[in-house]
């Protein structure tokens, strides 16, 4: 079967065997009628076209799908499986579902998944062990796996083979579809495994269910085009996307409308959005351009790959406002010889380079980083070339890791030869760089007055109330709660390890 006609046939059912006699059948059964998710498939970047959906509503025939039904979504991974779960959430919503903040009484889990790292996928298998058991007490219970683990050929095979207890399988570019799947699900009582390697489309008007009334992500791009050689991401989103400019400006419209008082712009690489236009040369400076004019105190954007990270952009940040100059952008070693095993298409120099016309633009800018220890021939040289580049750069802080090979990936097929004891030795001594330089950063902020957004109540103390600056440190002080969700002024009194403590100055700023 072709690419063509797996798309077009969109789904497969299958029974669960319970018996070696089924379980036989069911295998031949599968070998002629499931089609897995090709990662072969989905490195294709062919040049078929995308298109724009507007018209997405949910029809007559699912009307009343959920009537006394609750739903719960577990998230794992980064804030494009978030804002994926608040577009479920919506759907949900509009089938007649009501959320629930717990697997116990629940009538539909679905296990929105990660793919980046080994860790991600193992904490998703023991989980549905873990729910083996309520689904033997609650055999009515739906329990769903979607997200970027399901477009791996291997974890769909392996729950196909080992956890009969899910119903239904759904990949990154199937969501809008979540109605279909679960109707299917009901009516068969069996898997419904849906996943495309088709690039996928652009569907706009799907309902959302915000996580907060005071920050908002805003999707305004898919996929990944970088294959980079230890990534995952291009082969379970797809190739780059970008929504239509109108379509965001509209969305960040609405929500400043709404009373947000922070967005940040979201894309596997936010900052190739654009490119894929074949009718205009637009790209994210000129979109920041537009949405910077809009009256949402602040504007953030994650993640960035140095390599699209235009002059335009760095012209259009450096206007400043409620553009914030945080910026996550991903260096991944210092070296520029494991750079070029990893195929992040460009080197040490060329990145120094970029900072460099970062903080002239933006000279109280902050950067904050990813860096991976033990990719494969990583020798203690190269290494050092990553502790050193983090010295020069001064990163705010660093999201760091071990090297963790994903199959169907080109660096899973090189020969991991970092031994894990050196792994973890290089991890310690980054992270105590990581640390230092983090701890001297906060220690600059006693005394100073800075801006909070308030989010709420300290997880810790429910008296101390907390939220961070613009350049995304937590602070916690004691205040009234009225200034929850606003823009306050607040005079740092102590730096600790990660966070900062205040006291207010003002109950609220005018924006």
């Amino acid at each position: 079967m072709n690419e063509k006609q797996r798309i077009e046939s969109q789904k497969v059912v299958a029974g669960n065997p319970t018996d070696k006699k089924s379980a036989k059948d069911f295998s031949k059964y599968f070998e002629s009628v499931y089609i897995p998710p090709s990662l072969k498939d989905a490195k294709k970047r062919g040049k078929e076209e995308v298109n724009y959906h507007n018209d997405f509503h949910i029809s007559e025939e699912f009307q009343g799908l959920g009537n006394n039904k609750k739903f719960y979504i577990r998230t794992y991974g980064c804030q494009m499986n978030e804002h994926d779960t608040e577009v479920m959430a919506g759907i949900f919503l509009g089938l007649g579902y009501e959320p629930t903040d717990t697997v116990n009484d629940a009538d539909v889990i679905l296990l929105n998944t990660c793919a980046i790292r080994e860790n991600a996928e193992n904490k998703v298998f023991g989980e549905l062990g873990h729910l083996k058991t309520l689904k033997k007490h609650r055999p009515n219970l739906l329990i769903g796996v979607c997200g970027c683990m399901s477009q791996e050929e291997s974890v769909v095979n392996k729950i196909l083979k080992t956890y009969n207890q899910v119903d239904m399988i759904f990949g990154t570019h199937n969501i809008h579809r979540l109605p279909n799947i679960l109707k299917e699900a009901y009516m068969s009582k069996e898997m419904v495994v849906e996943v495309w390697s088709k690039e996928g489309d652009v569907i706009e008007n799907l309902p959302k269910v915000r996580k907060g009334e005071i920050k908002a992500w805003v999707n305004i791009m898919y996929g990944c085009d970088k294959f980079c050689t230890y990534c995952i991401v291009p082969y379970t989103r797809g190739k780059e996307r970008s929504r239509r400019p109108e379509d965001i400006i509209q969305e960040v419209r609405h929500l400043a409308a709404q009373d947000y008082q922070e967005i940040t712009l979201l894309g596997q690489n936010v900052n190739a959005y654009g490119k894929d236009f074949e009718d205009m040369t637009y790209g994210l400076g000129d979109l920041m351009d537009e949405i910077r004019k809009i009256d949402i105190p602040r504007i953030r954007f994650t993640t960035s790959h140095p390599r699209d990270f235009d002059d335009r952009l760095i012209e259009v940040l450096g206007k400043g406002g409620n553009l914030l100059d945080h910026i996550h952008l991903p260096v991944q070693s210092g070296s520029s010889e494991v750079l070029k095993m990893m195929a992040r298409k460009y080197d040490r120099e060329r990145y120094l380079e970029l900072v460099g016309k970062i903080k002239a633009a933006m000279p109280n800018a902050s950067l904050t980083t990813d860096i991976i220890v033990g990719f494969p021939n990583e020798t203690e040289e190269q290494f050092e070339e990553t502790l050193s580049l983090y010295r020069e750069v001064e990163f705010d802080t660093a999201y760091t890791f071990i090297y963790s090979p994903r199959e169907g990936t080109p660096a899973a097929k090189m020969v991991d030869n970092v031994p894990l004891e050196v792994k973890k030795e290089r991890l310690q001594r980054l992270n105590a760089l990581v640390n230092e330089i983090s701890a001297k950063k906060l220690k600059e902020y006693e005394g100073q007055v800075v801006e909070v957004l308030v989010e709420g109540e300290s997880k810790k103390n429910p008296d101390v109330l907390a939220g961070y600056t613009e350049k995304s440190k937590l602070v916690n002080f004691r205040g009234p709660k009225s200034v929850i969700g606003k823009l306050i002024k607040v005079k740092v009194t102590k730096a600790k390890t990660w966070t900062l403590d205040g006291e207010l100055v003002e109950e609220a700023l005018e924006v």
